[in-house]
């Protein structure tokens, strides 16, 4: 066994028995009970966990790190409260506030780890305006932090892909940049061609092997008809299980035997769903969902952007607002929107595990908490944070 690095000692992982999580290389190596291993190797840090609370590095699956005025003076809302009106909104003012940039992707990824989050799938744009500029920055911020945020990238069209020839061909150069994912948008909505924005969409996925991520903000029956669409191409390409739908409103709009024949279809094509939990949608069949084999995950979406001056980052409360949102009062139900905040999402990270086991990476979040039933609910300060092995924030503040 490798020589530990770091040990957390007297630590409850997930509100179980204290316990010393040995941590070696970036991987945790031993998980025993407190002050079961004797004495500690002499070259290993130890750190007093003082019974706090461990939960595994949240996994942001949904955000958009690239255009954030997080840290910069205020921006006022304004523009149309379309989706529409929101991309013309966001196209007119990005370029005086500097966004995309290094430095400013750099400053939310600081935020994800001050707040626990050690791992996200972020949509960046790609546009006939900026290029590939975004997937860059964004490349070029997580390597800065030597890799603290583990970070997937999803090439997203946020403009449209048919409205904008030459969208495509940047879709797939991102894809050879090192973007995980393509995405689309609304393709009745906004393309109004939802079979030429599919099949442009779905062709470099079938050709590129790469995931695909589409925004599906349409409701009603509008939406499920897109879903429908959707689901023939994923099966038509054998993409089961590289494909997610992103809000998806539509699916808690359908209601009854139309809604759990959707389930069924959806689950066959192995496609999973993320989701904001935003206050006033209609709820998600989260318990269908999970029974189904349904992969469900939570995010952040845009934080203090030109579409709202909302959000700091703490996915937790996304959890939270997720708990309120579908009435979720029980223990059981409580811990569960922790596992959607954390072991449940390592999929969308291209995990085939996260928590606190041994072989998984090191991302380890210490609360003061009685369990994590009380941690999702009061959602405290951020004690100590490991990410891949290194400690980065400390009393809720960043030490890198």
């Amino acid at each position: 066994m490798s020589t530990a690095d770091l040990i957390l000692a007297n630590v409850r992982p997930l509100g179980g028995a204290a316990s010393d999580i040995v941590i070696a290389d970036g991987v945790i190596s031993d998980v025993r009970l407190a002050g079961s291993g004797g004495t500690p190797n002499p070259d290993a840090v130890v750190e007093d966990g003082r019974g706090l609370l461990a939960l595994p590095g949240l996994i942001n699956a949904h955000a958009h790190v690239d255009k954030s005025w997080w840290g910069r003076d205020w921006v006022s809302y304004g523009g149309v409260a379309t989706t529409q009106g929101r991309i013309e909104h966001e196209r007119a003012h990005r370029a005086k506030l500097g966004i995309p940039s290094i430095d400013g992707v750099e400053l939310v990824l600081r935020e994800f780890l001050r707040h626990g989050t050690t791992a996200t799938r972020s949509h960046v744009d790609v546009d006939l305006g900026i290029g590939l500029e975004g997937v860059e920055d964004v490349l070029a911020a997580a390597e800065n932090l030597g890799g603290a945020v583990d970070v997937e990238i999803v090439a997203f069209p946020q403009d449209g892909v048919i409205r904008r020839p030459g969208v495509l061909k940047l879709l797939e150069d991102a894809v050879a940049l090192g973007a995980r994912s393509i995405g689309g948008l609304d393709p009745a909505g906004i393309d109004r061609d939802p079979v030429a924005q599919l099949g442009g969409l779905f062709d470099i996925v079938d050709r590129t092997g790469a995931g695909l991520d589409i925004h599906l903000h349409d409701p009603n029956e509008l939406g499920a008809f897109q879903l429908d669409l959707i689901i023939e191409r994923t099966l038509a390409v054998g993409a089961q299980g590289r494909v997610n739908i992103a809000h998806g409103f539509a699916l808690g709009d359908t209601k009854g035997a139309a809604q759990q024949a959707l389930l069924e279809r959806i689950a066959e094509a192995g496609i999973s769903w993320t989701t904001v939990a935003p206050i006033g949608t209609a709820p998600l069949p989260w318990r269908a969902m999970r029974e189904a084999g349904i992969g469900l995950g939570l995010g952040t979406d845009g934080i203090r952007d030109l579409w709202n001056p909302f959000g700091d980052g703490d996915l937790l409360k996304i959890a939270l607002q997720f708990a309120r949102l579908h009435g979720m009062r029980t223990d059981e139900d409580l811990a569960a929107a922790v596992s959607l905040a954390t072991s449940d999402a390592a999929s969308f990270v291209h995990r085939d595990r996260h928590g606190l086991g041994v072989g998984d990476r090191a991302d380890v979040v210490l609360l003061d908490a009685q369990n994590v039933q009380d941690a999702v609910v009061r959602t405290p300060r951020r004690e100590l944070v490991v990410a891949g092995g290194r400690v980065v924030t400390r009393a809720g503040e960043l030490t890198l």
